[in-house]
Parts: structure tokens; sequence; C-alpha cells
């Protein structure tokens, strides 16, 4: 079994920061992508920021200069920093995570988990 869990969401006033981390946990053998997603009241989850287990990086183009993705392959864990908070970045966050795992009985197994999501709420 894998897990992802969340943590640093909160109530910050625009133009604050914030800074999310999720640690996968388990029988890991490697994690490739890790990514975090957000849903907004009323709206489709959405792909903010990626990061590759060769230290490429990507995000969505309203987070750009205000939002930065960064990992600690030895811990298992991802980080977004969020600068500049505006009100419309309000939300669940959710961390997503490619993962080869091992199962008890040997094999290996290739998966994407999900975290349960950290609230972001931005007040103006």
């Amino acid at each position: 079994q894998v897990q992802l869990v969340e943590s640093g969401g909160g109530l910050v006033q625009a133009g604050g920061s914030l800074r999310l981390s999720c640690t996968a946990s388990g029988r890991i053998v490697r994690v490739d992508n890790m990514a975090w997603y957000r849903q907004s009241p009323g709206k489709q989850r959405e792909w903010v920021a990626e990061s590759t287990n060769d230290g490429s990086t990507n995000c969505l183009d309203s987070v750009k200069g205000r939002f930065t993705i960064s990992r600690d392959n030895a811990k298992n864990t991802v980080y977004l920093q969020m600068t500049d908070l505006k009100p419309e970045d309000t939300g669940v966050y959710y961390c997503n995570a490619d993962v080869l795992s091992i199962l008890d009985s040997g094999p290996f197994v290739a998966g994407k988990y999900w975290g349960q999501g950290t609230q972001v709420t931005v007040s103006s």
C-alpha cells in the first residue's frame, strides 16, 4: 500500500504565502512524477504543477512566478511554495504521484496515487 499525506494548507490573506508538503510512504521502490492539482468550488480539478524525478518542473501559466514546485527524493516528498496568493487560488489542493512499489508477495506494481487533499483559502 502507498499513501500520500499532504499538509500545509490554511487560511491566508491575499498577497500571503503558504507552503504545501506531500509525502509518499509505503513499500516504495521509486517515485516518478509528483504533481499538485487543485479543485475550486464548482470547478473541475485542474493540474497546477509537476516535478519529475530527473528534476524537470512545469506549472500552470496562471501561477508562474508565484508558485514553485520542488521535491526531496530522499524523503519522497514534494513541496509547493505559494506566494502572492490570490482569492482565485482558493481550493482543495491534492498531491498526485506515480509510484513503483512492491507487494508483500514480491511483484512490483506501478500505480498513480492521490492524497486526501488540503484546503487553501485566500481571503480578499
